[in-house]
């Protein structure tokens, strides 16, 4: 469903589903019950302005019953978020891309403690797009090659080359090096089964079928600390994390794998040394092939 809702300060409004039935008589009711630690007048003003609609466009007013519509579509009030000391380059644009170097600690989408600070929200203010969507995620603590949709007449020719999986993604990693691997002469490629909870932090490998597979290369050593090419054929949480530290080769300054590190604040001096280096297909709107590399460096490569 389409929000009918414009995008606003680069954030999309948010949805929310009404019940069929309860002891509340209006959409109101319902709304201060949920949400009875906020300020009910501060709510009902935002009736009163306009700024929750059903799917249709329709305004709700406080005395909308409850069972006029199923979904509603209102604008979060947003907490004030302090910068992320970090800068997105912008690589490429035209009509229908976007291709951007995320850094490290910046999140691709809203979530949690980050709305604003996000990749997208960030790059729908800075060039006006409201439309802009991204094709793919790095998780927040990884930097490199992200793409964005900026085309909704398009976008779906580009979904698509990442749901056939016809797009070629490189990663780079520092990590420790175990010469009995022999990864600088013989290339190892991992598949396991890895499920996320979302009720846990980490993603997990277990026994069964596997639904993940990383291509893992040692291309050379730098100051006692190695240097690989990982290329994903699957896309699963967390995977060239896992991957690595399955093979005892954790990634540097990884607080998740092999070992849940305490929670701390962001050390910006110590990002995870992990990469999206490198991304290729063939452009489906133009037919040309494509490619784009991240001008980004690993500290611990340098």
């Amino acid at each position: 469903m389409q929000s009918p809702l414009p995008v606003r300060n680069g954030v999309n409004a948010t949805r929310l589903r009404l019940p069929a039935e309860g002891p509340w008589s209006t959409a109101l009711e319902y709304i201060l019950d949920r949400w009875d630690h906020v300020d009910p007048d501060g709510i009902a003003e935002r009736f009163d302005r306009g700024e929750v609609v059903a799917l249709n466009g329709e305004r709700l007013t406080r005395d909308t019953p409850l069972t006029a519509h199923t979904f509603v579509w209102y604008y979060r009030e947003l907490p004030v978020e302090k910068r992320l000391p970090v800068e997105l380059s912008i690589l490429h644009q035209d009509e229908n891309l976007l291709v951007v170097d995320k850094p490290h600690f910046l999140p691709t989408t809203p979530g949690g403690m980050y709305v604003a600070e996000s990749a997208l929200v960030r790059l729908r203010v800075q060039l006006d797009l409201p439309d802009l969507i991204p094709m793919h995620r790095l998780d927040r603590m990884t930097a490199g090659i992200l793409m964005f949709s900026t085309n909704p007449a398009t976008r779906g020719a580009y979904q698509l080359l990442f749901e056939n999986r016809r797009i070629r993604k490189e990663y780079e990693a520092a990590a420790p090096i175990d010469p009995a691997l022999e990864l600088d002469v013989q290339p190892r490629t991992v598949h396991s089964r890895i499920v996320k909870s979302r009720d846990y932090l980490l993603a997990q490998e277990v026994p069964g079928e596997p639904n993940a597979e990383t291509r893992i290369e040692l291309l050379e050593e730098r100051g006692g600390v190695g240097r690989y090419r990982l290329q994903p054929h699957t896309g699963k949480t967390h995977q060239l994390r896992l991957h690595m530290a399955g093979l005892g080769l954790g990634i540097v300054n990884d607080p998740f794998y092999p070992v849940l590190l305490p929670q701390q604040p962001d050390d910006y001096t110590k990002p995870l040394q992990l990469l999206a280096r490198h991304i290729e297909f063939v452009d489906p709107v133009s037919s040309r092939p494509s490619s784009f590399t991240s001008g980004l460096e690993l500290s611990a490569l340098a």
